[in-house]
């Protein structure tokens, strides 16, 4: 565990000094629809780039629906400009944010991941939760879309027999549930990648020793934890299914890397379920940085330690695609 005097880098506190943090507990439901608007317009301005990183200029980027029987679901793919093989490996990405956020802030990884991976990388553009959409609707997007593609690989281009799953924050907690439900169904995964991963909306969601120690960083706070679990998990929802670490079987889970930032309230959950992992047989790799906070991977212009995990995280992929 990192001492409480480690602080973010001194670009990130002040970045985040100048954004007012919402009051969660009255949040109403324009009040929030206001504030994702206002956060997605700053993260998709051409200025956002100096600190979301700038894509990898061997991909393109697209956005393109996904047609499903009740619904279309954008996403944002990412494909090498010269491809190495006619068949691509696969990776289903799942932003961060839950209550706002989009695919575009992890351009910059993502893209990196197509250019140095040879791969197509595939970012749900999800449905975000406010008081009418639960967390379990956000988990149906993520699952929908990799079953869509598993079963139209040739039309994407893809090898169903390379598919990794990636997901970041709220995001790593749908990457987590699809690759379970894939497990049962009978999709093999080669890898999945959780990074800041949130992985239990139970009770216990806050009551892990990082929340209490990093209970207010600049990209995470607890109060911001406690809102998002209201939204996830209303009424009489059962948490437990929406909770990867609370899961009744771990086992024959693929190969994980575990992305954990030293400064973040959800440090302690990535531990935990790495160490669930392991116990049911899973091989699970931890990276942890230091002097790193939640979503510190979207934010390359601030945090030099996303370009280690980064190249790590590619690095981990390569090698499950061979």
């Amino acid at each position: 565990m990192a001492p409480p005097t480690q602080r973010p880098p001194l670009g990130v506190r002040l970045v985040y000094s100048v954004r007012k943090e919402p009051d969660y507990r009255s949040m109403s439901p324009a009040d929030l629809a206001a504030f994702g608007e206002v956060a997605n317009r700053i993260v998709n301005s051409r200025l956002a780039r100096l600190l979301t990183g700038i894509p990898h200029s061997g991909v393109t980027i697209t956005w393109q629906q996904v047609q499903l029987a009740d619904r279309t679901i954008r996403v944002r793919v990412h494909r090498p400009k010269n491809p190495t093989a006619r068949k691509l490996p696969l990776v289903l990405h799942v932003h961060g944010g839950g209550y706002v956020g989009t695919a575009v802030q992890c351009d910059w990884i993502n893209s990196h991941v197509a250019a140095r991976a040879s791969a197509v990388v595939v970012s749900v553009e999800h449905r975000l939760m406010d008081h009418d959409t639960p967390l379990a609707a956000i988990v149906d997007d993520g699952w929908d879309v990799l079953r869509h593609v598993f079963q139209h690989a040739a039309d994407w281009g893809v090898d169903p027999t390379r598919v990794a799953v990636a997901g970041e924050s709220a995001g790593s907690m749908v990457a987590a549930l699809s690759a379970l439900r894939a497990r049962d169904a009978g999709l093999s995964l080669r890898a999945q990648v959780l990074v800041n991963p949130c992985v239990d909306v139970t009770s216990t969601a806050l009551d892990y020793e990082s929340v209490t120690q990093y209970a207010d960083t600049p990209t995470l706070t607890r109060e911001g934890l406690e809102f998002f679990r209201r939204l996830a998990v209303p009424g009489e929802t059962d948490p437990r299914p929406l909770s990867p670490l609370y899961a009744d079987r771990l086992d024959g889970l693929p190969p994980t890397l575990m992305v954990i930032p030293v400064l973040d309230p959800v440090a302690d959950h990535g531990r935990v379920y790495a160490e669930r992992l392991r116990e049911a047989g899973t091989t699970v790799e931890v990276r942890e940085y230091s002097k790193a906070g939640h979503a510190f991977i979207s934010m390359p212009g601030l945090v030099p330690q996303a370009r280690p995990a980064r190249d790590r995280l590619v690095e981990f992929l390569c090698e499950r695609f061979r």
